[in-house]
């Protein structure tokens, strides 16, 4: 059962347009301690400019801990971190990978989490990477996501969170205990009216959080759960949780990549469409510009946002972070940009749309499904995930 705690002030954040602005006052206006961690930090305009911020803060005296994905954060290695570094910036890297592909299981567990702290007073969750919101087309859209802004008692777990990470990866890197000193403790003063909580997936004592606080609220649901999830492949139990909700005549919403960075998984995800349809699920494809977003809102008062995809890979094997919010207001407010996205930038799939795609479309997805199933299976999972 999900504990959330009260007295917190959370903002939601829609896309970098929102997003990095926010972040970067932040960092700006640090005075002692910032912990960043992300999956993907691109040398594009956005990620010099959020790295110039950091340098900035480094010059101010301010210790500054920069954890990337060593395979998200490839180019980062290649182009950013050397510079940052000399200017005083703390850098480590979760698990240096240089090749394209690997499915050896212990490849596959990445830091997928983007969370920032900034002097313990303030925390970014969510689940966007450092990178431009607009990828190579000025006309397009730009990437659909969320984060959120935290203050309050959430900070406890928050911060306590990323300095034992950093604690952990600093002592597999050096091969011996480094003392981290924590120089700004999380403010855990009410900073306003919301119950949240903060959940992490991790390999030891939080593996199934993330997955069992969802399924604990479609469990509970009565009315409504809307999901919007870019890399959605879910295993039986959750599966199964969806078609039960909707038997009991719960309105289930799923909003899905239209255009995909990863075409093998959303041919994969495509296979399960009837099964779903089938059973009064209703799907939207998201084709404005890319959906990257991990969100739901279930009876207009449970929400969630962070970066944990509905997958295996996410689920299973990735260390992720989600904030769970319970509040109606907050709740409406992400219901109605998921609306506008529906309407605005999506369009609504049926059972004959399905059936009338060509043969051959239909058999690509048969074997992405195959394929991605067969991943998973290397990775050593199977069964009802």
């Amino acid at each position: 059962m999900t504990v959330l705690v009260g007295g917190n002030a959370i903002a939601l954040l829609e896309n970098g347009l929102q997003y990095f602005p926010a972040l970067e006052d932040e960092i700006e206006g640090a005075r002692r301690e910032i912990f960043f961690q992300t999956y993907i930090f691109d040398p594009d305009d956005t990620g010099r400019r959020i790295a110039a911020a950091l340098v900035r803060a480094a010059s101010r005296g301010v210790a500054v801990h920069l954890l990337v994905d060593g395979f998200g954060g490839r180019a980062f290695v290649r182009e950013l971190m050397s510079d940052l570094v000399s200017c005083g910036v703390k850098v480590l890297i979760y698990r240096m990978e240089l090749r394209a592909l690997s499915l050896r299981r212990h490849r596959l567990r990445r830091m997928h989490r983007k969370v920032v702290v900034v002097d313990g007073r303030v925390a970014f969750v969510g689940g966007i990477n450092v990178v431009d919101d607009v990828s190579g087309d000025a006309v397009r859209p730009p990437r659909y996501d969320y984060a959120v802004r935290v203050e309050g008692p959430l900070l406890g777990p928050i911060v306590d969170s990323v300095h034992r990470l950093w604690r952990m990866l600093a002592w597999a890197s050096f091969r011996r205990r480094v003392r981290v000193p924590v120089l700004a403790p999380a403010r855990v003063e009410v900073a306003g009216d919301l119950r949240a909580a903060f959940l992490i997936r991790d390999n030891l004592r939080h593996r199934h959080d993330i997955e069992n606080a969802y399924l604990d609220a479609i469990g509970r649901a009565r009315d409504e759960v809307v999901i919007a999830n870019a890399y959605f492949f879910p295993g039986r139990r959750f599966r199964q949780a969806l078609v039960e909700a909707a038997a009991r005549g719960v309105k289930v919403t799923l909003l899905l990549q239209g255009l995909a960075d990863h075409p093998v998984q959303q041919y994969a995800t495509r296979a399960l469409y009837p099964f779903f349809l089938e059973r009064g699920i209703r799907l939207f494809e998201y084709h404005r510009s890319v959906l990257h977003a991990k969100v739901a809102v279930v009876d207009g008062r449970w929400v969630t946002v962070g970066s944990s995809n509905i997958d295996a890979f996410s689920l299973l094997l990735a260390r992720e972070a989600n904030v769970v919010v319970e509040d109606t207001g907050f709740a409406a407010t992400l219901r109605a940009s998921l609306d506008a996205a529906m309407t605005d930038g999506a369009r609504e799939l049926r059972g004959a749309d399905w059936r009338s795609l060509p043969r051959f479309r239909r058999l690509l997805s048969w074997l992405a499904y195959q394929g991605v199933r067969l991943a998973i299976g290397i990775a050593g999972f199977g069964g009802k995930h």
